[in-house]
């Protein structure tokens, strides 16, 4: 499990809790890492990612619902959201998550495939 933080003044929504589970070192999962790294850095202000592999606590998936990997789970603010997929399409993400500045992301993708 790893986790990194990105803290921004003057934030829009205070304390952006989100959970990416993949499934072990395969290359859907390290894309899906990357782009959830770039996401938090350039479009979810006061964001906190936390990066569970589910190969190594499977558990979580039962604790958090998770039928598929990758998913990254966006826990606060309320109501929980999810997304399932490699997070290559940030509008999509964005919105699916309902993060607010999902209307001014770019509908390019995060990393190359």
């Amino acid at each position: 499990m790893t986790s990194s933080r990105v803290d921004r003044p003057g934030s829009v929504v205070p304390g952006v809790e989100l959970t990416l589970f993949v499934s072990g070192a395969s290359n859907l999962s390290a894309r899906a890492i990357t782009n959830a790294r770039q996401l938090c850095e350039r479009h979810v202000q006061n964001s906190h990612l936390v990066v569970i592999d589910l190969n190594e606590d499977p558990g979580a998936a039962v604790d958090s619902g998770v039928l598929a990997s990758p998913t990254l789970v966006r826990a606060l603010p309320l109501p929980v959201r999810r997304h399932v997929g490699d997070l290559s399409d940030v509008h999509k993400v964005l919105l699916a998550l309902e993060l607010p500045d999902a209307s001014r992301a770019a509908h390019t993708p995060l990393a190359a495939s």
